[in-house]
């Protein structure tokens, strides 16, 4: 591989791996560890994560706190998730627009 050809495969790996980073929001909280469910989705609109494990006897179950919550539902009715949306973390993200509930896509929808 000429030194040209060298240098392209760099540039273009360093713009990728700086897009890729670009594109993970670091104001989430980290994904759930737990042995039950291997798949999370974040919830913009409940600050929460989702599992997504379609494997999982908890698929689609709202996560929180180390509980799992079989709707949104039952997620707001709990106190300790009530507590949380009075929380500066939790009005910080909404604020941010984390959270607040718009909705966007590539297409503008």
């Amino acid at each position: 591989m000429n030194k040209t050809k060298k240098m392209m495969v760099g540039v273009l790996t360093t713009m990728m791996a700086a897009s890729l980073t670009a594109c993970r929001d670091e104001s989430l909280p980290p994904k759930p560890n737990d042995q039950d469910c291997d798949d999370w989705e974040w919830d913009a609109s409940t600050g929460t994560y989702v599992c997504d494990d379609d494997d999982s006897s908890h698929y689609r179950h709202y996560y929180y706190r180390g509980h799992y919550y079989p709707s949104k539902r039952k997620l707001q009715r709990s106190a300790a998730y009530k507590s949380y949306q009075q929380s500066a973390e939790f009005k910080a993200r909404a604020k941010s627009g984390i959270g607040s509930g718009t909705k966007g896509s590539f297409f503008g929808g």
